[in-house]
């Protein structure tokens, strides 16, 4: 079964197939670097045909992909079909000059085409583990545009520097309804508006992570469902609007699917990229701001330090609150003019994003609720929270903070609206990320709800609490939310 990836129209690279995640042209080459291994064991009639099929399939595969760039995974097949080579070639040539054929002895062939076939086999096993991440089609009646902004705030210096003059700046993507795109249009680009853009911060995230740059390179490759600057929707619908800042040394597209699932259903979602705290921040004039955050090993001052880091990023979502109102007001045309709600505004975020979220909404009446995704709640605990919120979190193992679950709690139960935490049970802390779709699926990183199961679980509890408080959904949340996982309700009369 062949499936198309987003953005497939742009070339065979990002074709993949079901299962193996490789393009045509990248299973091909695995089919001819088997079939040069497998030629040496044909019989002497076949085996002449056999090599320059094999040869031809792999040449014609390997030229192109050399071209558009071979991706590392493809670098163990290569390798296997060069070693193959020296058992497959000799005979055929010799054939050619008129001499008999001859072939290396079984005992010698034996052995090395079984450590050309275990090279091989590494590819796809390789492929298989670091894919391209294909983006799950948006479920909602919308397709989905983006855009992305730069704000900087006159106010506010920025105190990650020196410099008495610099001020803090924020970039902003945006996801939206949009109309639907006609066929064959370019989608767009993830993490980055450009692919240079997407891979300064592909390796970043890979550093951050502890991780090799190269693994991951398959990342920039991908395109997401969603068009850039794709037209607003049709109509004159307003929609609510979801603020979302990643988790440190994370990056604003780091939740990319669960956006595109909330802007198909008529949310307009902004991700910030918060400067020195995420990954690497691409600025318009081309430069890029590196993360300089980072723990000291000591918990108490880990502690302050994040609750400072934590204000920082609070701020910025206010600020950006404070931007997209003023571009809802324009009095030049925008976009998205006329178009955001934001008198129904929920703030959410990841990690420290999500302690930032819990923190914006303290401080801001504007929101109207929360959502955090597996955040400790850093910084101070008061004034308690007006806001119903919804805290997704994976279970408490004896890897887990001990301190998280009890500080999460406290400051849902003393929060004047109704609050929930819902445990979904196989997830991990990468798993409300779009981390499953290009991770290996390693439980204790990603979780074991799988590369579809995870984005699917996230945005659709999101989707049912959002739609209940800010669109005021008929049901029983909590029935709806106890569907995918624990749920503990927090009432504001302190009973559960």
């Amino acid at each position: 079964m062949w499936r198309r990836a987003p953005g497939a129209e742009d070339g065979p690279v990002t074709e993949i197939i079901t299962g193996l995640s490789m393009s045509p042209l990248e299973f091909l080459a695995l089919l001819g670097a088997v079939a040069l291994v497998v030629a040496r064991w044909l019989p002497p009639a076949a085996r002449p045909r056999g090599t320059i099929a094999a040869g031809a399939v792999l040449a014609a595969s390997a030229i192109p992909l050399g071209v558009t760039g071979i991706r590392w995974q493809l670098l163990p097949v290569l390798a296997g079909a060069a070693v193959a080579l020296p058992f497959a070639l000799p005979p055929l040539l010799r054939r050619r000059a008129g001499r008999p054929a001859r072939r290396a002895r079984w005992w010698l062939a034996l052995p090395g085409s079984v450590a050309c076939v275990g090279l091989i086999a590494t590819g796809p096993v390789a492929a298989w583990a670091f894919p391209v991440p294909v983006f799950p089609v948006p479920s909602g009646g919308f397709a989905v545009g983006t855009r992305v902004e730069q704000w900087t705030d006159p106010l506010r210096p920025e105190t990650f520097t020196a410099d008495p003059d610099d001020r803090r700046t924020v970039v902003v993507q945006l996801w939206y309804p949009a109309r639907k795109s006609p066929p064959g249009t370019r989608r767009a680009q993830y993490l980055g508006r450009t692919e240079q853009e997407a891979r300064t911060v592909s390796e970043a995230l890979a550093r951050s992570a502890g991780l090799p740059g190269f693994l991951v390179d398959g990342v920039p490759r991908a395109r997401s469902r969603s068009v850039f600057d794709a037209p607003v929707a049709d109509g004159g619908d307003r929609f609510p609007v979801v603020l979302f800042s990643p988790g440190s040394g994370g990056a604003r597209t780091q939740n990319t699917a669960w956006a595109e699932e909330l802007a198909s259903h008529g949310y307009v979602v902004a991700a910030l990229d918060h400067p020195y705290d995420s990954a690497a921040v691409v600025l318009a004039d081309g430069r890029t701001i590196h993360a300089v955050t980072a723990s000291s090993g000591d918990r108490d001052t880990d502690e302050r330090l994040a609750a400072d880091w934590t204000a920082v990023r609070a701020a910025d979502l206010g600020f950006v609150l404070t931007r997209l109102d003023e571009l809802d007001r324009a009095t030049t045309a925008g976009p998205l003019t006329g178009r955001l709600d934001t008198g129904r505004v929920a703030v959410a975020g990841h990690s420290m994003g999500g302690a930032a979220a819990l923190q914006a909404a303290r401080q801001d009446g504007r929101f109207a609720a929360v959502v955090d995704l597996d955040g400790y709640p850093h910084g101070p605990g008061s004034p308690a929270l007006r806001q119903p919120t919804l805290a997704l979190t994976q279970a408490d193992t004896p890897g887990t903070d001990p301190r998280y679950l009890p500080r999460l709690t406290e400051a849902l139960g003393l929060s004047t609206a109704t609050s929930y935490r819902l445990t979904v049970p196989g997830a991990a802390h990468l798993t409300f990320t779009d981390g499953p779709l290009y991770l290996p699926p390693v439980p204790s990183v990603v979780g074991s709800l799988g590369r579809t199961g995870s984005p699917r679980v996230v945005a659709a509890a999101t989707l049912a609490f959002l739609d209940a408080v800010l669109r005021d959904g008929p049901g029983d949340l909590a029935g709806v939310l106890g569907a995918y996982g624990e749920l503990t309700v927090h009432h504001p009369d302190g009973g559960r």
